[in-house]
């Protein structure tokens, strides 16, 4: 066995991300929300599974990220840490979990750690949450940071347009980025903001920067997993690549089946006892 295969083998932690940063390799990220995904990915290899709140929308039907509970994120979370041997698994922490109140911080990251085994939490924003950050961070618990367009202020923002176009706000995410840093995350998450930006953020910071819609300049992709297997078809932002159309492959083999109950080939002497 070569020593790359016995690295890939290798549990991936906080510390092993850094290291992947130091070296030029490059991170892959994908979400996860259910037990039998959360095998596929890990088995194959995924260096972070991230049990997203980006479940209130494909798992649940939200149009936003908000309406999903702690206790939902937990349940998700508990079914991925089942499957995961290899990959890091970080889980968000949901809309009203965290912001305003560091105690209430604390008390959902502990929850989150204790009830469901999650690696990791990530949450959303910069300078505004740093006390929920570092109370968190303070009881031993890793956490990933997100900046740029961040979906649990989409209410404030008003659309998912790309963030930190003007100079104020690009100035304002870097400074953030910086102080994540400083106070003890251990990566952080771009979403969609200009690849330039994003990629001067990567090459100030020794933490790892991840992007979703950040271009290429960055230490690491995410995606999600429906989005990027083509379950879910209504959404088609530029930074999505398609690796399969799951949803046309599913359509025919329940079709397949339909048609089989329906004229008795199925099931066959054979699948009968």
């Amino acid at each position: 066995m070569s020593t790359n295969t016995t690295d890939n083998a290798r549990k991936v932690t906080t510390r092993r991300l850094v290291e992947m940063k130091q070296r030029g390799e490059k991170i892959s990220m994908l979400t996860a929300y259910d037990f039998s995904s959360a095998k596929i990915l890990d088995e194959a290899g995924i260096d972070v599974i991230l049990v997203g709140d980006s479940a209130s929308n494909v798992m649940a039907g939200n149009v936003t990220t908000l309406p999903i509970t702690l206790d939902q994120m937990i349940y998700h979370a508990k079914s991925v840490m089942k499957a995961t041997r290899r990959a890091l698994v970080v889980t968000d922490m949901p809309f009203g979990s965290y912001q305003g109140n560091p105690m209430e911080a604390l008390a959902s990251a502990i929850r989150i750690m204790k009830e469901s085994h999650s690696e990791a939490v990530k949450m959303e924003g910069g300078s505004e949450i740093r006390e929920s950050v570092e109370r968190i961070l303070s009881a031993g618990i890793p956490v990933m940071g997100h900046l740029g367009l961040t979906p649990q202020s989409i209410n404030k923002f008003g659309t998912y347009n790309v963030r930190a176009r003007e100079e104020a706000e690009a100035k304002k995410l870097l400074e953030d980025a910086k102080m994540l840093e400083e106070v003890g995350c251990f990566a952080i998450v771009l979403e969609k903001i200009p690849a330039e930006l994003a990629a001067k953020v990567a090459s100030e910071l020794t933490i790892p920067v991840i992007g979703i819609g950040a271009g290429g300049g960055v230490d690491g992709q995410v995606l999600v997993m429906h989005d990027m297997l083509g379950i879910n078809q209504g959404f088609s932002p530029r930074f999505l690549r398609r690796y399969a159309d799951l949803a046309g492959i599913m359509t025919e083999a329940v079709q397949h089946y339909i048609a089989d109950v329906k004229s008795s080939d199925f099931p066959s002497p054979e699948e009968s006892y």
